[in-house]
């Protein structure tokens, strides 16, 4: 499979102000290095203040990076307006919330069409045809009375659905699915995440696909990258991942993991994590301090490296040669 992007070793510190002017350094994404295929679906999981949503925000260059490159389809992505147009007409952006990411005051109609009208794509009989087929892409039926509705007249996941057409029209070669179920019933996240992977094989999307929702994951992915405090610590085959952990906060994330089965419920589950401590995160192993299985060797950072099919960042897991 051909490569669609690559992201080389991308950094993004921001400063926080606390009390009486104190200032302090946060690492938002610290050397984060990863590759995508055509067709494929990266999972970028973690807790909130991962990272996850800053590398997706750095890849669209609607955050500089610090430092680090993205190369997308072939070629590095730059603040020039011809790299510019090419990342954002070539990557869509689906978001967690279907009623925040769009205008209420707009039709359906209108919001599908946006894209395509910032970037002057075919003339306005034309555009009208790519809304409908987007429309019909995403079952959203019947799509030229669904044109003239507002966001309020729809559903969660019709809102949803009107995103993802929204992110259609223009055929990009890749999708980046921030959180796009969470906010969603139950019962309407399989249908979304179903919906995503009939249009992955019609089209070769490839997909990055952000959550906490291990579960979802495994249902949706085929390659996971963990990530926490702006590292990814375990990265591979989802399947291999997610039912042979390798790191310690890995382990932990599938821990934390509702049990569905009533004949388990009052069984006691153990989490292999410690609790949060005033310890600088950034002294050595970023997981150091809640880590059940530190040893003196984790007070220097681990590098990213190959155990198998796979990389972890641990130094407490043996490599396939050892």
């Amino acid at each position: 499979m051909s490569e669609i992007l690559r992201v080389e070793k991308l950094v993004k510190h921001f400063v926080k102000k606390g009390w009486l002017g104190k200032q302090s350094v946060v690492r938002a994404v610290d050397g984060v290095s990863f590759s995508l295929n055509a067709g494929q679906i990266l999972v970028l999981a973690g807790e909130s203040g991962s990272g996850k949503s800053t590398v997706a925000k750095m890849i669209l260059r609607a955050i500089r990076p610090d430092s680090g490159k993205v190369f997308f389809d072939g070629d590095e992505i730059t603040d020039s307006t011809e790299s510019l147009r090419k990342i954002r007409m070539g990557c869509q952006m689906v978001y967690q919330d279907p009623y925040d990411s769009i205008n209420p005051q707009m039709k359906i109609r209108d919001i599908v069409a946006e894209p395509i009208e910032i970037h002057n794509v075919g003339n306005a009989k034309e555009r009208e045809q790519m809304v409908i087929e987007a429309l019909h892409e995403v079952r959203l039926e019947p799509a030229l009375e669904i044109m003239e509705k507002y966001p309020h007249m729809l559903s969660g996941g019709q809102r949803q659905r009107v995103v993802l057409a929204r992110a259609l029209v223009l055929r990009p070669k890749m999708i980046i699915a921030d959180e796009p179920v969470s906010m969603l019933d139950v019962s309407v996240r399989a249908e979304i995440l179903e919906l995503m992977e009939s249009l992955r094989q019609k089209h070769g999307i490839s997909f990055i696909y952000i959550t906490h929702d291990l579960a979802t994951a495994r249902y949706f992915g085929h390659v996971i990258a963990i990530m926490y405090l702006g590292k990814i610590v375990e990265i591979g085959p989802i399947n291999d991942v997610l039912t042979n952990p390798m790191h310690p906060y890995t382990q932990a994330l599938i821990d934390a993991i509702s049990e569905p089965d009533p004949k388990n419920l009052h069984r006691k589950k153990t989490i292999r994590i410690n609790e949060p401590s005033d310890a600088d995160v950034y002294q050595g192993c970023r997981f150091i301090a809640r880590c059940p299985y530190a040893f003196d060797k984790c007070t220097v950072e681990p590098p990213l490296e190959e155990k198998g099919e796979r990389k972890v960042a641990c130094f407490a897991v043996k490599s396939s040669g050892d």
